[in-house]
């Protein structure tokens, strides 16, 4: 089973829809590339998958170690290279808990290091990523 379908909408905007759930996504090409900018692009929905990602594994590992991160929020920045045009660097910044010991910061960093996401995009591409712990 496909995990998505897509149409194609013209004035170089996508309608992608989730095939399990029905849920759609527009994408639209940013002005700088002959676009409208009202959607995300697709390399914004690469940024957004990183942090997103992230966040899910973080969250799978706080529920195993019983530590509450409602709340918890990120900032995604996507920085592209011309020449070929493309995502050069992403930078992530989660609002974390303060609460949180040395051990349990420890433990989500890593897990969101270590996200699908992160592992799958290609090594060119600089992930910086920052945990602030405040609040």
């Amino acid at each position: 089973m496909s995990t998505a379908t897509a149409r194609y909408a013209g004035h170089l905007r996508t309608e992608a829809t989730h095939v399990a759930s029905g849920n759609t996504i527009l994408t639209d090409a940013p002005v700088d590339n002959h676009g409208r900018g009202e959607a995300f692009s697709p390399t914004d929905l690469v940024s957004a998958a990183l942090g997103s990602c992230m966040m899910t594994i973080m969250g799978i590992v706080a529920e195993r170690h019983q530590v509450d991160l409602t709340g918890v929020t990120y900032d995604v920045t996507k920085h592209m290279a011309a020449e070929p045009r493309r995502i050069r660097q992403i930078d992530v910044t989660f609002q974390m808990p303060a609460t949180l010991s040395e051990k349990e910061r420890t433990i989500l960093e890593n897990a969101a290091r270590t996200c699908p996401v992160a592992l799958s995009l290609n090594p060119e591409i600089q992930q910086e990523v920052r945990f602030v712990y405040a609040g």
